[in-house]
């Protein structure tokens, strides 16, 4: 179906070109939204050391080297861009448990099934999606029965930011899940101590004991 971005204000995320060249510019190493340092506890909690873990749209993010260095012994990273993988791979030849190929998530067909116990994704969706990870967007593209996931959702504070001393806590921990609505959105007490936090997403395969038990959303009018 036909979608008319162009006043959207944002570059073509999805095209190769357009990395090559932003890499190419910049240089050097930058990590969306979180480093890995915010992001361990969920990591450490869900995924285990030994787990082959795929890194998709890994850019010239450091996520991957500090991963190794807290322990984790197998990663393959992926991205769309041809200079940003040749760069990490020179960055990182000396490191066996970093591997990096050059692919479109979009097919990933190269890899057979179950060749990976954990996959992360930091941004790439967004992208893709040309849309903010909300729940209201999210959740009913991740919540398909194809998928066949449990969906635990999470919500972090953006780097720096400053909880006003007069702000009530919303909740005891940012390691607690959200609890979600009959509609799997945010319940409508639900407070952001930080507007723009950021969402984590932790989709864990079911078995057929539990697919009875998982709800499911009907995808809406607003979503991308």
């Amino acid at each position: 179906m036909y979608r008319d971005v162009s006043s959207c204000n944002t570059y073509n995320y999805g095209d190769a070109l357009y990395w090559d060249a932003r890499y190419i510019q910049e240089g050097g190493s930058f990590d969306w939204y979180q480093r890995y340092s915010a992001l361990r506890p969920f990591v450490r909690n869900f995924i285990p050391l030994s787990s082959r873990i795929l890194m998709v749209g890994c850019g010239n993010a450091v996520m991957s080297e500090d991963m190794v260095k807290d322990g984790y012994e197998h990663i393959t990273n992926i991205d769309i861009s041809s200079v940003a993988i040749e760069m990490m791979r020179r960055k990182y030849e000396y490191i066996p448990q970093l591997k990096y190929l050059q692919m479109d998530v979009r097919d990933m067909s190269l890899f057979p099934d179950e060749s990976f116990d954990g996959v992360i994704d930091k941004g790439t969706l967004d992208s893709l999606m040309i849309t903010y990870g909300d729940p209201t967007v999210r959740m009913p593209h991740l919540s398909r029965p194809v998928f066949n996931w449990k969906i635990m959702l999470y919500n972090i504070p953006r780097p720096g930011f400053q909880k006003p001393e007069s702000s009530t806590p919303s909740r005891k921990s940012y390691l607690e899940p959200i609890p979600l609505s009959e509609k799997g959105l945010l319940p409508a007490d639900f407070v952001l101590e930080d507007p723009d936090s950021h969402f984590i997403y932790v989709c864990k395969k079911i078995n057929d004991t539990e697919i009875d038990t998982i709800p499911t959303y009907q995808l809406t009018a607003d979503v991308l």
